[in-house]
């Protein structure tokens, strides 16, 4: 009886390493964190001087890659760009062509979103967690929150943002991020 009981622990032992195995793997993780237009997103990533890897884990936060989403405000394509923000970003890239239809285009969009993301870390001096809030809640709210002294802009005070969505927002790019760093490095 005792010989039964031991076979079973083991069996079960063998089974949760094959378990953790499996979902520790690159293989199995890239079927949950795809990489598509990894071309485009590495190239624009080095032009702007952003990581490829968070540029992928804020697309897959964003959109799931799927490049016809829109949000219910209205934000558009894989990197979810708002139409008056992408209006603005046009500009300042100096892109003669744009229009609206146009953020659904992969080849328009992560450009016009990684120079979006390249400016906002300029203006935060690199801070990751001030850069994601301000992407998805608004650079002047961002501000705001860190002036009025709401949110210090330290990770570990994410719990101060207002906005529930943007604290989970935070916490979920930089989980993804530290994935697609592990399985696509």
């Amino acid at each position: 009886m005792v010989y039964r009981w031991w076979q079973k622990i083991l069996l079960l032992i063998i089974i949760g390493l094959v378990i953790y195995s499996l979902i520790n793997s690159k293989w199995f993780l890239r079927m949950f964190y795809p990489f598509p237009h990894r071309e485009v997103i590495v190239k624009c990533s080095q032009e702007y001087k952003m990581d490829p890897y968070l540029v992928a884990a804020l697309i897959r936060t964003e959109s799931r890659f799927y490049s016809r989403a829109q949000s219910q405000a209205g934000a558009r394509g894989l990197m979810q760009i708002m139409p008056k923000t992408a209006s603005w970003i046009a500009e300042q890239m100096k892109l003669d062509d744009y229009n609206e239809e146009k953020l659904y285009d992969p080849l328009y969009n992560i450009p016009m979103g990684i120079w979006y993301l390249a400016y906002l870390d300029k203006t935060f001096d690199s801070d990751w967690p001030k850069m994601l809030a301000a992407y998805n809640a608004g650079e002047s709210k961002v501000k705001k929150w860190i002036n009025e002294k709401t949110w210090t802009g330290e990770l570990q005070d994410i719990a101060q943002i207002p906005f529930a969505e943007t604290r989970e927002y935070i916490d979920k790019v930089l989980f993804a991020y530290q994935i697609y760093k592990k399985i696509y490095s």
